[in-house]
């Protein structure tokens, strides 16, 4: 954290805070108070990030976790304003300075290091450690002393939520080391006697930590108690295997035999030094601990066998590459890993393995590299990685043998020591391992064989994988714990931009920043290139680097980095160009699909292949991670991985199998839809259609409730491909899907996905200049523009239909447009020109021998004269309807029809008619899944009930209203809205009275 200096009475009257204990600050000498136990939160948040920002999103899940309360922004920034207000009286009077930040999408707390008894504390120890090595042990033992001194209790005391959890459990391990070192140091001054009290009470209550024993142990011997500490070892040991299942570590197990043979070298030397355990010379340094072998020194007298004494010593390899210095994010999967690891810092029962997957340039390396230094210090017998090249470019990926010899070099075995053979080797790895604590890091791996001789075969070892690859086998078979990493989400995005570009230029531009990063569709490594770019090129505008994304959408060009590393087309062709052949094939056809995710069946007719072969293809791009399969059955493709397919698929295939495997896709979402036509729909007009091209499978439905599933989990698909079918010259298909889709669009009135489609598919048409397709549209988009109550346009569109029926000679199309120009006039209020269309309807239909077009048309004409006051007329027409939609089994007209026989009902005061004609048709209406009309029913009948007496009642039926129409965003839910709202008052003017 930055130390800001300050002039006089610059930082807040000299504040002071506490975080080793309760949450706490000073002014002088004068305690601030804080506020409840979730404001304190914030700021131990604010404090623990050390002066860097803490994001408002950061800040919720440290106080909240995963349920925060509805209005938890609110609140935080609430919280945020009083501690403002409390550390900085004056700030709002002009104070000069400020000690909570707003900081881009978040706040920082500027505190210097010697404010905060935290910082005070790691800057004694750290002196400490300096003193120590310059043999000035006594200056060490006294720092180490007053650091441990500024703790008040345990860290974090009484505060919620999981930072605090977490941090409690990280200052707590950070203390314990720090007593420790405190303890061995005391040991160098010769105060073994003194140390033995509080050993034996520390043991106690870290009854696993060897280290501890080790000291209580080597106190004991050295203050002539030989077999109490011969006993501290027995049950140290006792209780690690029966707790754990283990043995104690190397150092323990020498201690206790040295201690047993009473050797000479454990004597305590000379006042303010100390000798060496681990050997027979003295040294002065301070005992290891239990679980580290000693240093590896200079190569030392041969043995019998030629080798280096020492060199049969393990050594203490670090070999993680360097954090990334701009890391970000990744706050939930770096805790869904350290969740694998025990909460007290002891070792696992077993090897513990986590395989961290993802598409290329998701920031597996970054995350799995960021995460081992986090964990590095819990492994105290080094560190092992390597880059297994599994996808390199050059296709040279490090073979098991070299891996394995890399590593026995790493941990000190000379090269005439290790065997030929890869058995061999990786037998005597696992040897080496048995009792080490290591940490290894297995980086882009190609599969799970190029990993297992790598393991270790013994407790203790933390394994990190990272592939593109699923490595099933190691999952399945050794029980690795899978971490598969998603795109960064847009507060961690906008937070790797802060890192890399800085806030402030961020800040200038918003929107170029969200358009970068949703041109980017949040990827790292795109993120990275394109940050790199406006690092490179500061005066640029980011406006002007989104411009170049924004005229780059159709391909990767923009994200090109300078070499294979930083190039995401490159990084994307490693794992492409891995694929078996028949996979590549259907990854870039892929490409071609318009909608956002796609199924097994439409894929297999994308492809022209049966669905269980698609469905293993499908699998393989899945393990690969160039495909994510987000629910059962259903895939979908990053927005940049979809850019890739795309390109290849224009370079790789040609322009005939291009155009085949679209008019496979389109046929397949078309004879679909005309499928679930007559469940939706089941006895109005069918568009015609071809029969669909070969490789093309359709599905078929026994049900309506199957129908209606298939077209809402399609909708975006079904959308998307209606415009692909009018954008590559296919205006049929547009326009016929449209037509198809009828029944599912009436039913559910998604409107502004019917209005869309059925607008395409008329501009289509008229292209085309197709009159039949002209004909269909015009009313489809009438119907749309009807459902949203824009009726003259609807009246529009409805006579040109008509007029060209006409002219095609098409009388059930001209009867149609009838129709449908009465419903839109009753709708619309137009009364008697509902009933001039219908009776013109009414008469063409029976002409026609149309049952289906004849009750419909009776149902409206019933509808228009109980509007008009005419109630004789309506109940003939209404229930001469329902005998000829019964005769034909239409349940979904039925219960229209008697909704509108209970609004009759309703109308001649026949309240109990009404309510019971109400609820028939209501459970007509949820037979069949239509919404909307159930809305409208349930209005109608909260009317009935209010006027009845019932004002409960009547709020509770609207609210159920509501529900049915706001689940289809209709804009009925509105006017049931102001109902609820007048009930209310008229309830609440009652009870004041």
């Amino acid at each position: 954290m930055t130390d800001h200096r300050e002039g006089p009475g610059a930082y807040g009257e000299s504040l002071r805070f506490a975080v080793l204990g309760p949450v706490r600050a000073w002014r002088g000498d004068r305690e601030v108070e804080l506020g409840s136990p979730q404001q304190r939160a914030v700021l131990a948040a604010l404090l623990l990030r050390r002066g860097r920002p803490v994001t408002v999103a950061e800040l919720v899940d440290a106080v909240w976790g995963d349920g925060p309360p509805p209005a938890a922004v609110s609140v935080l920034r609430t919280y945020a304003s009083r501690l403002r207000k409390v550390l900085e009286p004056g700030h709002d009077a002009g104070g000069s300075y400020q000690v909570i930040v707003s900081a881009a999408d978040g706040y920082l707390a500027r505190v210097p290091e010697r404010a905060l008894d935290l910082g005070v504390f790691e800057r004694r120890v750290a002196e400490a450690k300096k003193l120590r090595a310059a043999d000035a042990v006594q200056g060490a033992a006294e720092l180490l002393r007053a650091a441990l001194d500024g703790w008040q209790g345990v860290a974090l005391a009484g505060l919620p939520g999981p930072l605090a959890q977490a941090e409690r459990s990280r200052l707590a391990e950070q203390r314990l080391a720090a007593l420790e070192t405190r303890l061995e140091v005391d040991l160098q001054l010769g105060r073994h006697s003194e140390l033995i009290a509080e050993l034996t009470a520390l043991t106690g209550e870290h009854p696993l930590r060897e280290r501890l024993c080790w000291l209580l142990m080597l106190a004991l011997y050295r203050s002539g108690r030989q077999a109490e500490a011969l006993a501290a070892y027995r049950r140290t040991r006792r209780t690690l295997v029966t707790e754990l299942g283990i043995e104690p570590g190397v150092s323990l197990k020498e201690l206790h035999h040295r201690i047993l043979s009473a050797d000479e070298s454990l004597a305590p030397s000379a006042p303010g030094e100390e000798a060496d355990p681990t050997g027979p010379a003295a040294t002065g340094q301070a005992p290891r601990p239990a679980h580290l072998p000693p240093d590896r020194s200079s190569p030392g007298p041969e043995s019998e066998d030629g080798t280096s004494a020492t060199a049969r010593i393990p050594l203490r390899p670090a070999q993680l590459p360097a954090d990334l210095a701009a890391f970000t994010g990744r706050e939930a999967e770096l805790q869904r890993a350290e969740a694998l690891l025990p909460d007290d810092g002891t070792e696992p029962a077993t090897v513990l393995i986590s395989t961290i997957g993802g598409m290329a340039g998701i920031g597996k390396t970054a995350l799995a590299v960021h995460w081992a230094h986090r964990i590095a210090h819990r492994y105290p017998d080094g560190q092992l990685y390597i880059d297994l090249r599994g996808f390199d470019a050059a296709g040279s990926a490090v073979p098991p043998a070299e891996a394995v010899r890399v590593f026995l070099d790493a941990l000190g075995v000379p090269s005439r020591r290790i065997p030929a053979d890869l058995e061999a080797q990786a037998a005597l790895y696992r040897s080496l391992l048995t009792t080490r604590r290591m940490l290894i890091v297995l980086d882009n791996a190609r599969d799970s064989e190029q990993v297992l001789p790598l393991l270790p075969g013994a407790s203790g070892c933390l394994v990190i994988v990272t592939s593109r690859s699923q490595l099933t086998h190691l999952i399945a078979g050794y029980g690795a714990q899978p971490l598969t990493l998603s795109p960064l989400t847009a507060t961690e995005a906008h937070g790797f931009l802060v890192r890399r570009i800085g806030a402030t230029r961020l800040m200038a531009e918003p929107q170029a920043t969200k358009e970068i990063i949703a041109r980017c569709a949040r990827l790292p490594l795109a993120l990275a290139i394109v940050a790199a770019r406006a690092a490179t090129y500061p005066g640029f505008p980011l406006k002007a680097i989104a411009g170049e994304l924004r005229d780059s959408r159709d391909s990767l060009d923009a994200f090109t980095g300078g070499d294979l590393g930083t190039d995401v087309r490159a990084v994307f062709a490693t794992s492409y160009e891995a694929l078996p052949v028949p996979a590549a094939r259907l990854f870039r056809l892929l490409g071609l699909h318009p909608g956002r995710d796609i199924s097994v069946p439409a894929a297999a007719a994308l492809a022209g292949l049966p669905p269980r072969e698609t469905r293993g293809l499908l699998s393989e791009l899945t393990r690969a991670h160039l495909l994510t399969e987000h629910t059962p059955g259903r895939y979908t493709l990053h927005d940049l991985l979809r850019v890739y397919a795309a390109e290849r698929v224009r370079s790789q295939e040609s322009e005939g199998e291009r155009e085949r495997a679209v008019e496979r896709l389109l046929s397949w979402y078309l004879h679909t839809a005309d499928a679930s036509y007559p469940h939706l729909a089941p006895h109005r007009r069918r568009v015609p259609i071809a029969p669909p091209p070969p490789g093309c499978r359709p599905l078929a439905f026994t049900a309506y409730d199957q129908a209606l599933k298939w077209c809402e989990t399609e909708r975006p698909n079904l959308v998307a491909a209606v415009h692909q079918a009018a954008a590559t010259g296919r205006p049929d298909m547009a326009w016929r899907l449209t037509a198809a889709l009828w029944g599912f669009f009436s039913i559910r009135s998604h409107l502004h996905d019917w209005l869309d489609v059925a607008s395409t598919s008329l501009r289509a048409a008229r292209e085309d200049r197709d009159p039949v397709g002209q004909a269909w549209s015009h009313g489809d988009v009438a119907a749309a523009l009807t459902s949203m109550r824009q009726f003259d346009e609807a009246v529009v569109h409805l006579r040109r239909s008509m007029i060209l029926w006409r002219e095609l000679g098409d009388i059930r199309g001209r009867s149609r447009a009838l129709t449908n120009l009465g419903h839109t006039f009753l709708e619309a209020g137009r009364y008697d020109k509902a009933v001039e269309y219908g009776r013109r309807a009414l008469a063409l239909h029976r002409a026609s021998g149309n049952p289906w077009g004849t009750g419909v048309v009776l149902v409206n004409l019933g509808d228009a004269y109980q509007r008009l006051g005419r109630y004789d007329e309506a109940t003939d027409h209404l229930q001469e309807a329902l005998t000829v939609l019964r005769a034909i089994g239409d349940r979904w007209v039925e219960g229209i029809t008697l909704d509108i026989l209970g609004t009759v009902r309703y109308r001649l005061h026949r309240h109990d008619d009404a309510i019971e004609h109400y609820r028939q048709a209501l459970d007509v209406h949820r037979d069949v899944g239509n919404r909307w009309v159930e809305g409208g029913t349930l209005d109608h009948l909260g009317d009935v009930l209010l006027d009845t007496g019932d004002p409960e009642g009547a709020h509770t039926t609207w609210r159920q209203a509501l529900a049915a129409f706001e689940a289809i965003d209709h804009p009925d839910a509105e006017e049931i809205r102001r109902k609820l709202r007048d009930l209310d008052e008229r309830v609440g003017d009652r009870q004041a009275r």
